[in-house]
């Protein structure tokens, strides 16, 4: 398959990512234009991505498991590293927290800047993130062996607790089906730091990290004046969810 995309901050570490990954949970590259950004990647059945899952949890038991063999790479050296992500953020979030209009949203976004801010004055990790592993960016392969392999990263130098909110949030109707979609979120967020081996209080901070990532995108750069209702609810839940 071509890929042809615009090299960006989000792009430029997309093929260097892919090598070194060398097809191992990751679409395979075949060859790469550094000048115009192109790729040619193996080919992947595009019909069969893990939202035709049934079972939800069993599709982000996928994704955790695919997570364990792409964190366990180092990041290149060159790679965007998150630190620099976080700082950007934090610069970012009092604009952010005076765009939106209600007062808990405000409070949220406070308190989800705070705990990223404890975090990053720790060492992080240089582990080789894709950073928008979600269900829809996992592609089963086309010789009949039903693995499944990971597209379309945004690759990253950090901690693998940056890498939960994509899979929490996507599919979120099937959390909500279930009458409970708080309980259901925990169900997930926990098979997912259980198979990584993450410290659940540091990953639900990275994740409370990403949300007000995504916010200050939001808020800031499109001026949405709110936060997507999954991430608000995903916010509340894991702010108490941090033993």
């Amino acid at each position: 398959m071509l890929k042809l995309q615009p090299v960006d901050d989000e792009t430029e570490g997309e093929p260097a990512a892919l090598q070194a990954w060398a097809g191992r949970g990751a679409v395979r590259l075949l060859e790469h234009n550094p000048d115009s950004g192109a790729m040619l990647l193996e080919r992947l059945d595009a019909s069969r991505d893990l939202s035709t899952m049934e079972d939800d949890l069993a599709a982000a038991q996928i994704i955790a498991e695919l997570l364990v063999q792409l964190n366990s790479v180092p990041a290149p050296a060159g790679m965007r590293q998150l630190s620099d992500v976080a700082a950007a953020t934090l610069a970012g979030a009092p604009e952010a927290v005076r765009l939106l209009g209600e007062a808990h949203e405000r409070q949220l976004l406070i308190n989800c800047a705070a705990r990223f801010q404890e975090l990053i004055t720790d060492p992080i990790d240089n582990r080789l993130l894709h950073w928008d592993l979600h269900y829809f960016n996992t592609l089963s392969t086309l010789d009949g062996a039903s693995e499944w392999k990971a597209i379309d990263p945004k690759p990253l130098s950090g901690d693998s607790g940056f890498e939960l909110l994509p899979a929490l949030w996507n599919r979120w109707d099937d959390l909500v089906e279930t009458g409970d979609a708080s309980r259901a979120l925990l169900r997930r967020f926990d098979l997912m730091t259980e198979v990584l081996g993450l410290d659940r209080s540091r990953a639900a901070g990275w994740t409370l990290g990403r949300v007000l990532q995504v916010a200050v995108w939001d808020l800031v750069r499109f001026h949405e004046g709110h936060i997507y209702p999954s991430h608000r609810t995903i916010a509340e839940v894991l702010l108490h969810a941090r033993a």
